[in-house]
């Protein structure tokens, strides 16, 4: 099952926000997670995640470091801030609120 555009844009806040709740990350480690915990379905591009870290940076949800890879190359890394982790649980009540919504109207699809 492939997520439609659409489903893929809502998501992507919570996500990005969820893995950094992790510890910090960089920019292919998020879309390589994203791949992971989707089993394949959901693939992320570089050219549309990262105007979402700066999006997500100018709203002082992460915040960007530059550290050195274990390969010795400069990277940068994002990390969850207090505004950010706010932030992701809001939108994971909203999204069980909506999931609940769903539920109440076409039932459980396990039924």
């Amino acid at each position: 099952m492939k997520y439609s555009k659409d489903f893929v844009a809502a998501s992507t806040t919570p996500l990005i926000l969820a893995i950094l709740k992790q510890g910090k990350s960089y920019g292919y480690a998020i879309i390589q997670q994203v791949k992971e915990l989707s089993n394949g379905e959901m693939e992320w591009a570089d050219g549309m995640l990262y105007p979402i870290l700066h999006r997500l940076q100018k709203k002082e949800f992460i915040e960007a470091v530059w550290g050195v890879s274990e390969t010795g190359r400069k990277r940068k890394y994002y990390l969850l801030s207090v505004l950010g982790e706010k932030e992701l649980f809001q939108q994971r009540d909203n999204w069980q609120q909506l999931n609940s919504m769903l539920n109440q109207l076409i039932g459980d699809s396990n039924e």
